[in-house]
């Protein structure tokens, strides 16, 4: 166990409030915050830009409570979207611009969004099937044109509005935003954060762990509407006066490398995919890291090989760490100077962790548990879903649904996922939604999926697929079921190996079991 740091948040607090109006209280208005696209944004700048946006919103009829999506790739209108809704009250929900445009119109209905904030290309498919979102009322373009009635153009709507504007009369329980999360079922689901929790993961991580202070320029890797990089790109980064690089195009290495070395970048953070693929690029002068102190990885646990591999090549140490959607950030890291390759690293103090067996008693070191924490940035449940909640949040505590061990020194290793769900490339993937869109294709009569790691160690998805005429199996066929998967569900979710094979192993019920095929 561990002991829980003082956090103290006033009753009445509003997080843009406190982390876009405090750093220029606090005296960086001229500080660049934002580097998005050519122009760089103080923040004195993105303080009046939030304030504009708050006031759009309230124009349109966006009251306390409700909530606004928000699709839209890295970009200031994110940054601004996601504050503006705060500061009136509003309920900021961002929305996975990886996801198909069926989750989409899911997670909006589900959510009851009243208004939605996207860029115009991400909004085309969605307008055709706008009789499918009753509860959306306005919708706010970034970049379009050819406005239908209820659209309106973001730009226009911000810049006529006013720079001033007092935060609503939030409290430190008050709902400030919802993150979705497929979590352990598969199913898209919201889960719901309070004001509170900001403060308490950035004071309780962030200050200690990664250290951020004025002059530190941040770089992401991935989109602001995983926890991951939103804690990075807006609230760490905002309260230490730092500045931000964000990126709106697709994070390959060439692009990654382009922007450390562009703007001299400190603190890198990314999912352990991609610090595989930038090792692969190359060793030329262009994949320049001299700028960089810290490196940051979360999202799914880092491969031992591939911190050793980093840190020979560009000297820099990769901070390997935990952290959940429900969580909101990491709780538990490897710190610098302490790393142990291969882990997640140490509870960071504030959060209490334990491992437990089947019958919730705490298991001893070397012995795989359930992972269950506790702290005070813990979201307050899934929004309709209140089965699922109760079996995660038992009293104080969050039960992840990942397997650990615990080593003599402290040290947590992952060893697995309680249910099939698998990590990869930082998003949550289902194999049975794998499975269906394998089975929609007309060549296929069953399928089952498991993860498989790569040359890197990292879990990708594996699929065994049986099929209607057995000699039908091909490198082509495989490549031709690899391309309609991803044509189906999220890119992200496609097989990178298909096995053909006559048979599945199953139970005397028919159910598959998947552990005879990861052996």
């Amino acid at each position: 166990m561990t002991t829980t740091p003082t956090v103290e948040i006033p009753r009445e607090f509003n997080i843009a409030t406190e982390y876009v109006d405090g750093p220029v209280t606090a005296g960086h208005g001229g500080r660049v915050a934002y580097i998005s696209g050519t122009d760089p944004v103080t923040y004195t700048d993105l303080q009046r830009r939030v304030n504009q946006v708050g006031h759009a919103l309230a124009s349109v009829g966006v009251e306390m409570e409700q909530r606004v999506g928000i699709l839209l790739p890295n970009a200031l209108e994110f940054v601004t979207g996601f504050f503006g809704a705060a500061k009136i009250g509003a309920v900021p929900t961002p929305i996975s611009t990886a996801v198909t445009a069926n989750e989409q119109i899911f997670l909006l209905q589900d959510g009851r969004a009243r208004a939605l904030v996207v860029s115009g290309p991400l909004w085309a498919p969605l307008r055709a099937r706008r009789a499918e979102l009753p509860f959306l009322r306005h919708v706010l373009v970034v970049d379009g044109a050819d406005l239908a009635p209820g659209e309106h153009d973001f730009a226009a709507r911000v810049g006529g509005a006013s720079t001033a504007l007092a935060a609503a009369p939030t409290s430190r329980d008050d709902v400030a935003f919802w993150l979705h999360t497929s979590g352990s079922t598969g199913t898209p689901k919201w889960a719901v954060h309070l004001h509170r929790n900001m403060p308490y993961a950035e004071q309780i991580y962030a200050r200690p762990t990664i250290g951020l202070v004025p002059g530190d320029v941040v770089l992401s890797g991935g989109p602001c509407f995983h926890a991951y990089p939103l804690g990075l790109t807006t609230y760490f980064a905002l309260r230490a006066g730092a500045t931000v690089v964000l990126n709106r195009e697709r994070s390959t290495p060439p692009r990654m490398f382009q922007l450390i070395r562009e703007h001299r970048v400190t603190v890198f953070a990314a999912a352990p995919t991609l610090y595989a693929q930038m090792l692969a690029a190359g060793t030329g002068p262009e994949c320049d890291l001299s700028s960089v102190r810290v490196c940051l990885s979360a999202a799914e646990p880092l491969p031992a090989e591939l911190w050793r591999r980093w840190r020979e090549r560009f000297g820099v140490e990769i901070l390997d760490g935990i952290g959940t959607t429900e969580a909101l950030h990491v709780f538990m890291s490897n710190r610098r100077g302490h790393v142990r390759p291969g882990s997640s690293g140490t509870p960071i103090p504030g959060y209490d962790v334990r491992l437990v067996d089947e019958d919730g008693a705490e298991v001893g070191p070397n012995v795989i548990g359930n992972l269950a924490i506790k702290g005070g940035s813990l979201f307050a449940g899934y929004w309709n879903r209140r089965d699922v909640t109760q079996r995660v949040l038992r009293g104080e505590w969050y039960y992840t649904g990942d397997k650990y061990t615990r080593d003599a020194d402290g040290y947590y290793w992952y060893t697995g996922r309680a249910d099939d769900m698998l990590r990869v490339s930082g998003h949550w993937v289902s194999p049975a939604e794998v499975e269906a869109a394998l089975i929609a294709h007309p060549a296929v009569l069953e399928a089952a999926v498991v993860g498989k790691t790569d040359a890197d160690d990292l879990v990708k998805p594996k699929a065994f697929v049986i099929l209607r005429n057995p000699a039908d199996a091909s490198e082509q066929l495989a490549e031709d079921l690899k391309a309609h998967v991803k044509a189906t569900i999220a890119p992200y979710n496609y097989p990178r190996w298909i096995e053909f094979t006559p048979e599945l192993p199953k139970t005397a019920t028919g159910k598959i079991q998947r552990f005879k095929l990861r052996a």
